[in-house]
């Protein structure tokens, strides 16, 4: 066996159409491209969202809302899901690392801690923001909620 000898299996390979090249091939004259107008021209490419003269969709929709570049997103983790955490773990010191070692949030996200669920244990949970309803609930239950 050479390389040189190599071809693709039979039936895998098929021709390209050749356009252009006489009446006799049945493909001459307009080259499958139909009669006149732009697609039978060379070097045509339709612009995005171009609807044939028309008013494009995204200029006939009227604009509205807004986005707040300044706008910080949190990742909300509820009371019930710190208390099995707190379970699971045997810890009562529950940080960003420990959230982050069990998969609940991802590296960058920012974390709040809102008010779903009952703390049972003294927790001291830190976290990037706090609901006040969930400070009430920590720090009744003989926690602390530390802000960083």
């Amino acid at each position: 066996m050479k390389l040189s000898l190599l071809k693709p299996a039979e039936g895998s390979v098929k021709n390209g159409k050749r356009v252009g090249r006489g009446q006799g091939s049945g493909r001459g004259g307009t080259s499958t491209r139909g009669h006149k107008g732009a697609k039978s021209r060379s070097g045509y490419s339709a612009k995005k969202g171009f609807e044939g003269g028309q008013m494009p969709l995204q200029r006939r929709v009227p604009k509205f809302g807004f986005k707040n570049p300044t706008r910080v997103e949190y990742k909300a983790i509820n009371l019930d899901t710190l208390q099995a955490l707190a379970e699971k773990t045997g810890g009562n010191v529950i940080g960003i690392d420990t959230l982050l070692e069990n998969g609940i949030v991802g590296k960058h996200d920012l974390v709040k801690v809102l008010n779903r669920g009952k703390v049972t244990s003294a927790l001291e949970v830190s976290a990037h923001g706090f609901s006040a309803a969930a400070i009430a609930s920590i720090e009744g239950a003989g926690g602390k909620a530390i802000k960083l």
